[in-house]
């Protein structure tokens, strides 16, 4: 009995399968549940993104504390909404820009796959190559898209700060940042976004493809024998490879975002536009080096757990939205 129960999921386990196309999906089904799942993930990060940009904001009285502190400050202070500030306007505004990167992600990485066949190399460059070149593009799409929403909700996370605008919701925001720059106030740090981000996510999604590949291989599976991997088994290798593309990530990519969201919340720099290297001559004079990683934990503990949760619901919804024959 048990086996007749087990058969008939054989083939979904298989593990070919843990790198679905875009040609096996169905399109709807996967923007839908992809819509529900990822914006539940993104309400339970959300707090330690919060902390982060209030550790890395100029006289907040925050550069200096402990994420934990922090974290407790603001509850303490402003209750549930003060942790969640920005939140809204993230997960609205997020939906059309994640079918955007989502849609450019898989296309991309469907065609550098098929393209990269015809090299004789290790499988295990082979998908890191195809996963890092269309995080790549996927990123370069999807800036055009997420600076401005960025700019939005970061101010909103800082209001009441020293330097910044006290606004009236998202739609305050944009009039006062048009007001004051015009649409380019809203792409502020856009370059430093796209050329930084996009390598990230090239090298995130390459470590992703190429940890995958390793840990299946270490443990035995192979595409041609018959072991298959059960669901648990699945689920744990694609967080452990997320956790691990996550944390390198983090560790590069900390300084460059501190300069952008310093750049971003700011009103009250002084003398002229913020520019990149006002932003980063300020951090350097207030605390050294040490100064470019301020909120590194909160960062660090964000995109370790967003590289875990972000994979392992995103293969879910893959495997949930596989075409039904």
């Amino acid at each position: 009995m048990a086996v007749e129960t087990e058969a008939p999921a054989a083939p979904e386990l298989a593990l070919a399968d843990t790198n679905i196309n875009w040609d096996r999906l169905d399109k709807t089904r996967f923007h839908v549940i992809g819509a529900i799942l990822f914006t539940a993930q993104s309400a339970l990060l959300h707090p330690t993104a919060v902390v982060k940009t209030r550790m890395q904001v100029a006289g907040s009285g925050f550069s200096h504390m402990r994420g934990v502190s922090v974290f407790a400050h603001i509850l303490k202070n402003d209750g549930i909404p003060g942790i969640f500030r920005g939140f809204g306007t993230s997960a609205i505004g997020s939906l059309p820009g994640r079918v955007l990167a989502l849609t450019s992600l898989e296309i991309s990485k469907d065609i550098m796959l098929k393209y990269t066949e015809r090299f004789n190399m290790e499988e295990a460059t082979r998908l890191g190559i195809a996963n890092g070149v269309a995080g790549m593009l996927s990123n370069l799409v999807s800036c055009v898209y997420y600076v401005p929403l960025d700019v939005v909700c970061q101010r909103l996370m800082v209001q009441g700060l020293p330097g910044t605008t006290v606004c009236n919701g998202p739609l305050d925001v944009v009039h006062n940042v048009i007001k004051a720059e015009g649409i380019r106030g809203l792409y502020r740090g856009f370059g430093l976004t796209a050329v930084t981000q996009t390598p990230a996510s090239a090298l995130w999604w390459g470590t992703y493809g190429s940890a995958q590949h390793i840990i299946w291989r270490s443990l035995g599976y192979r595409d041609d024998v018959e072991k298959k991997p059960s669901h648990f088994e699945m689920m744990a290798v694609q967080a452990v490879a997320g956790m691990v593309a996550g944390a390198c990530s983090s560790v590069i990519t900390t300084p460059i975002d501190t300069v952008k969201t310093r750049l971003q919340v700011l009103d009250n720099c002084g003398a002229g536009r913020p520019s990149v290297m006002k932003t980063t001559k300020a951090l350097l004079q207030e605390d050294g080096w040490r100064g470019l990683y301020r909120g590194f934990g909160p960062r660090f503990l964000n995109m370790s757990l967003y590289g875990t949760t972000m994979i392992v619901t995103y293969e879910l919804i893959k495997r949930l939205s596989v075409k039904q024959h």
